[in-house]
């Protein structure tokens, strides 16, 4: 979906429509989730702060998330993507992997497939989605972006390994910002400097990713469209509008983070073993902590144990805290013996 989170409060609030908007946060707090393509042209792109954003653009406008609506809006384009395939891995809210190789319109060509996906969602939902189109999940992610907002581009098998050599590694799905300046530093900056290692040299540098960094600079990537894929992990955070410095505040501001997640665990029934605690500093210095059990985390008040003495345990902080985040991971959906009696941990 093209700038999906703006783009839903644009199409419901007339007002916001041509305008720069950025959804998150406000002028002094947070970090963007989403800006619109008039925001886009001035720099301002999603995690950025917002203090950074309102400075590169003065008029900008935000918009508190509506996170139930975005997830509604959701399922109904998943409904769209079913209507066509039964193999669709979702990556977000608003992107997914879909394999159309034998699609249940019986439509030949996948750029069809697309472009009718497309069709019916600007139809149902009045909203814009791009879709890249090829034979492999790496070139399709690059594809997607190559004719946004609101296109498609096919990348054959012909195309593929012509694609990726003149393309900058930063611009590489699965290599961050890290990793690209790790690779400059080794003169390696676009896919054909990749292509010229050898695979030895790819794995003695960047460890087990050397190998699908190798291979993707070649246009292969073997990985299947894994429908149904399990969730390793699910959190939730906050930022504040004042910063806090008492444990008593911290404990107290933890406890909606806390509700979210096991609500989560409840309707979905998987359980974590890893409780993490995460702090932003309001210096955006940010740390974190964790716990692993062995086994599963068995209740609301399993989860809050745990979280609140991470939190306990690092106390008294050297600098007030911007953001709390609660994570749980090692997700699983565990049989009744798996699930542990509670652990009671002084407070």
């Amino acid at each position: 979906m093209d700038a999906f989170y703006a783009s839903v409060e644009q199409r419901n609030n007339p007002d916001l429509q041509g305008k720069p908007a950025a959804v998150g946060g406000s002028a002094e707090r947070g970090v963007v989730a989403a800006a619109s393509y008039e925001a886009r042209k001035f720099g301002v792109r999603s995690a950025m702060a917002c203090v950074t954003a309102k400075r590169q653009c003065p008029d900008l406008i935000f918009v508190r998330p509506r996170f139930e609506v975005y997830k509604a809006i959701s399922r109904q384009i998943r409904d769209i993507f079913a209507e066509h395939t039964p193999f669709i891995e979702p990556l977000s809210l608003d992107e997914a992997y879909l394999d159309v190789t034998d699609n249940l319109q019986g439509i030949p060509l996948a750029r069809d497939v697309a472009l009718r996906i497309r069709e019916k969602i600007k139809a149902e939902t009045g909203l814009n989605a791009s879709a890249g189109i090829s034979y492999n999940k790496f070139l399709a992610k690059l594809a997607s972006d190559h004719r946004k907002p609101n296109g498609q581009y096919v990348i054959s098998p012909e195309m593929g390994a012509a694609f990726v050599e003149s393309l900058p590694v930063g611009k590489f799905h699965g290599i961050g910002p890290a990793t690209s300046a790790k690779m400059n530093g080794l003169g390696i900056f676009t896919g054909m400097d990749i292509r010229n290692q050898t695979l030895e040299f790819m794995n003695a540098n960047f460890g087990k990713s050397g190998a699908y960094y190798y291979w993707i600079s070649r246009g292969v990537d073997d990985r299947p469209v894994r429908a149904n894929r399990i969730r390793k992990s699910i959190g939730a955070e906050n930022t504040f509008l004042v910063d806090l410095t008492t444990f008593d505040a911290m404990a107290a501001e933890l406890q909606p983070l806390i509700d979210k997640v096991w609500r989560h665990c409840e309707i979905t029934g998987n359980r974590g073993r890893t409780v993490t605690l995460k702090v932003k500093f309001f210096d955006f210095e940010i740390i974190t902590r964790s716990r692993s059990i062995p086994n599963f985390v068995s209740s609301r008040d399993n989860l809050e144990s745990l979280a609140v003495a991470l939190l306990q345990a690092e106390m008294p902080f050297p600098k007030s805290v911007r953001l709390l985040g609660v994570p749980l991971s090692s997700l699983q959906t565990p049989a009744n013996d798996d699930i542990g009696p509670q652990l009671d941990l002084p407070i």
